[in-house]
C-alpha cells in the first residue's frame, strides 16, 4: 500500500476523525462513510507539483507493469491530434510507426482528422470488412473529396494486418449525419456538398459512443488478438460549436461523453485484457498545469506536448528515460507553466516561440539528411545482429519483420492491381455491348425507316 492510498485511523485524534497520510502529509477526514483500505486521495497544490507528481497522482495504476514497445514494434496511431504527436515523436526516435511512413491510407494521409468514434470505427470495418458507405461521407482538410478505392482499403487493411500497437485518440463528440441513411462524417459537411434536407447535426450520446469503442474494440481483437490497444483523449478543445449554447461548455460535454465511454469500456474489458491501457493525456494537459495552452486556448504548449512524449516513452517503450529523468522533465515544464503566469509573460512566450521554430527547422533538417523514408536505424541494427547470430550458427535468417511486410505489401498491391484490370476488363465489355446495342437500334431505325419509305411510294 502506498503513503498515498494509506488511511490508518489515529486513536490520539479525535473519534469523529480519520488521519490519513498522503504522500507523507497528514489529512484529517471525516469517518462518517466507509472509505475502504485503498481510498486514493486527490493530491493539494504542492502534492501534485513535485517531482513526482506526475507518477504519483496522474498515471497510477493507468500504466503497463514493463515497457515492451522497441524498433521492430509495428504501430498504428490515428485519430485525433495526440495520435499524430505521438506518431511524429515515437517516429523521430527511431520507432516504427508504419502510419508515419505510409502516403496511401487515409488514416495516415487524414491521421488527425478522424476525430469521432464513428470516423473511427468506419475505418475498420471498411478495411477489415469491406463495408462501404452509401454516400459520400469523407472528405480530406480542404474539403477535397475521398473515396472508396480498393486500393486504399487494401493498403489500410495491410497496415492494420501488421499492427503491433494500436494507438487510438477520440476528439469530440459532435457529428454532423446523413438522415436517410444514419451515415456519419469524418468532419463537418463540405460547403458546396451541404443539403438542410438531409444532412443534420446532433451529439453522439454516451450509448453511441460506447457501442462504437465496442465494435472497434471487438475488430481488432477479431483480427489482432495479441496486438495492445491503447486509448486516448484529445485535450485540444472544440474551435466551435453548432449549437447555440457556449463552446466553452459544448466543450466540456463533449470530452466528458468520450471519457465516460471509454472509462466504461475499459471497465468491461480490461480486467481480462491486460493489453488495454488508457493513456491519461487528457488529464496530465489539463490537471498538471495552470497555462497548458496557447493564446488559441486550445493547442498545447510546447513544453506540456513534450511531457506527454516522454510520459508515454517512459512507460510503454524500452528506452533509457528513468523515473528521475521524467521527474526532471516534469519539474522543468512546470517551471515553464509558473513563467508564464508571472510579471514577465511576453519574453517567456517569446523564448517558447523560438524553441518551437528551432524543433521544427531540426525536424526538417533531420527529415532531409534521412530521406523521406525514415528509416529505422535501431531495427536495421537489430536485424544485421540476428543475422549475423544466424550466419554463425550456419542457419539462414529468417525474413525481418519488414520483410515480411514488404512481401504482404506485394501480394496485397498485385490483388489490388488484378482487381483494378478485372473491373476495367469488365467495363471495357460492358462499354463494348451498349456499342453493339446501338448499332442494332440504328440498323433496326433505319430499316424501320426504309420500309416506311417503301410503303409510302
Amino acid at each position: 500500500m502506498t503513503d498515498e492510498s494509506a488511511t490508518p485511523y489515529d486513536p490520539r485524534e479525535k473519534a469523529s476523525k480519520v488521519v490519513a497520510v498522503v504522500d507523507g502529509q497528514k489529512r484529517i477526514v471525516g469517518q462518517s462513510y466507509n472509505r475502504g483500505k485503498n481510498a486514493t486521495f486527490g493530491p493539494s497544490e504542492s502534492q501534485l507539483t513535485r517531482p513526482t507528481g506526475l507518477q504519483r497522482h496522474l498515471v497510477t495504476g493507468l500504466m503497463p507493469d514493463d515497457q515492451f514497445i522497441d524498433a521492430e514494434t509495428t504501430i498504428v496511431a490515428f485519430g485525433s491530434c495526440f495520435a499524430n504527436n505521438i506518431s511524429t515523436y515515437l517516429n523521430n526516435l527511431g520507432y516504427n510507426v508504419s502510419t508515419k511512413k505510409d502516403n496511401v491510407a487515409y488514416i495516415s494521409r487524414m491521421g488527425d482528422g478522424m476525430v469521432n468514434t464513428y470516423a473511427i470505427r468506419q475505418q475498420f470495418e471498411w478495411a477489415w470488412n469491406n463495408v462501404v458507405p452509401k454516400e459520400d461521407l469523407w472528405s480530406g482538410y480542404n474539403a477535397e473529396k475521398f473515396g472508396y478505392d480498393e486500393g486504399v482499403r487494401l493498403r489500410t487493411a495491410e497496415l492494420f494486418d501488421a499492427a503491433d500497437v494500436f494507438i487510438i485518440t477520440l476528439g469530440l463528440s459532435e457529428i454532423w449525419y446523413d438522415e436517410p441513411t444514419g451515415e456519419v462524417f469524418w468532419r463537418a459537411v463540405p460547403k458546396d456538398k451541404y443539403d438542410p434536407e438531409r444532412h443534420k447535426f446532433r451529439i453522439a450520446n454516451f450509448g453511441e459512443s460506447l457501442e462504437n469503442l465496442r465494435a472497434i474494440y471487438g475488430l481488432i481483437r477479431a483480427k489482432r488478438p495479441d496486438a495492445t490497444i491503447v486509448f486516448t483523449v484529445s485535450p485540444v478543445a472544440l474551435a466551435a460549436t453548432f449549437r447555440p449554447i457556449s463552446c466553452v461548455v459544448a466543450n466540456t460535454e463533449s470530452k466528458a461523453i468520450l471519457r465516460a465511454a471509454i472509462g466504461e469500456m475499459m471497465r468491461e474489458k480490461q480486467p481480462s485484457d491486460p493489453k488495454l491501457f488508457y493513456f491519461p493525456s487528457y488529464e496530465i494537459v489539463t490537471e498538471a498545469f495552470h497555462h497548458p495552452f496557447g493564446n488559441d486556448r486550445r493547442h498545447v504548449q510546447p513544453h506540456v506536448l513534450e511531457l506527454n512524449m516522454k510520459t508515454f516513452e517512459r512507460y510503454f517503450c524500452k528506452t533509457d528515460i528513468s523515473d528521475k529523468d521524467l521527474e526532471n522533465a516534469y519539474a522543468g515544464a512546470l517551471l515553464i507553466d509558473k513563467e508564464l503566469g508571472g510579471n514577465d509573460q511576453a519574453a517567456v512566450k517569446a523564448r517558447i516561440n523560438d524553441q518551437k521554430n528551432a524543433d521544427r527547422e531540426k525536424y526538417n533538417a533531420d527529415l532531409k539528411a534521412r530521406g523521406s523514408n525514415k528509416i529505422n536505424s535501431l531495427g536495421a541494427q537489430r536485424q544485421a545482429a540476428r543475422d549475423k547470430a544466424a550466419a554463425a550458427r550456419g542457419k539462414t535468417p529468417d525474413l525481418s519483420k519488414n520483410e515480411k511486410l514488404a512481401a504482404a505489401k506485394a501480394a496485397r498491391t498485385a490483388e489490388a492491381k488484378a482487381l483494378r484490370a478485372s473491373k476495367k476488363e469488365a467495363d471495357a465489355e460492358t462499354a463494348n455491348a451498349r456499342k453493339l446495342a446501338k448499332r442494332a437500334e440504328r440498323k433496326e431505325a433505319r430499316a424501320s425507316a426504309a420500309a416506311t419509305n417503301g410503303k409510302a411510294a
